[in-house]
């Protein structure tokens, strides 16, 4: 039996947001529409295969029960003096409470995470978790961070997340071959939790965005539509004309 963790190149006691991050990075270099290479298409097959068993919270189990009775390995946590959490959580500058959000959100204090990006986003004027991270970093621990708010049913926040990370991704690709989920995520949000799930102020903001990121025709006259309705609870019907007009042009 192969060890899952070292195939990824994770702990054992790494955390499902660690492990999927592990997996989307290994994969768009090892993906057969990225390499002809017939051991790397080997590569990626085991690679497949162990995110299988380990994204799935039985068979993980399973795995470790298995495989490290099988090998007797034990895992010691190292004993450090330095806590790197603790500092963190004794600073108040914004770089610190940026790096807890993603150091909680990697460590399994997701909600511990998803609560401090909501009060920094509150509290401080102009926060953007995106200006302490390197491009890359950002962008992967910012699309986990969406799933946790989502989960949370913060979908505005969410959303706005989003957004950076898809602007971030057609000035620099990234994601490549995961792009379309990040898009099916934005989409889903879109469509599915912002009607009736948020005040039409901020609904209207999202799909004002939304009409800019390039979703297509039909997803335009999608969100056109629902400005239109919109505007028409808030009492805007001249707007709300205009809306519907080019949701129809849209199509």
């Amino acid at each position: 039996m192969e060890d899952c963790y070292k195939i990824l190149g994770v702990r054992p006691n790494a955390t499902a947001a660690e492990i999927k991050r592990a997996y989307r990075i290994k994969a768009k270099q090892l993906h057969p529409d990225a390499s002809q290479n017939s051991a790397t298409t080997e590569e990626f097959r085991r690679l497949v295969k162990a995110y299988e068993i380990l994204s799935d919270v039985k068979q993980r189990s399973l795995f470790d029960e298995s495989f490290f009775m099988r090998q007797s390995y034990v895992y010691r946590r190292s004993k450090e003096s330095f806590d790197y959490r603790t500092w963190l959580l004794n600073r108040e500058d914004e770089e610190s409470r940026s790096k807890l959000i993603f150091f909680d959100l990697m460590h399994g204090h997701e909600d511990e995470a998803v609560e401090e990006f909501k009060r920094m986003s509150m509290n401080h004027s102009g926060f953007r978790l995106a200006k302490w991270f390197t491009r890359e970093d950002f962008m992967d621990y910012g699309f986990i961070l969406c799933e946790e708010l989502i989960l949370r049913q913060e979908f505005y926040d969410a959303f706005i997340l989003l957004e950076q990370i898809i602007r971030m991704e057609y000035s620099y690709q990234y994601f490549r071959l995961f792009f379309p989920e990040v898009l099916d995520l934005a989409r889903n949000v879109l469509k599915s939790h912002i009607d009736g799930k948020i005040p039409d102020e901020l609904a209207l903001d999202c799909w004002e965005r939304a009409l800019e990121l390039g979703f297509g025709k039909n997803d335009d006259a999608f969100f056109l539509r629902k400005m239109a309705g919109a505007y028409r609870r808030l009492g805007d019907d001249a707007t709300a004309r205009i809306c519907e007009e080019e949701a129809a042009r849209a199509r």
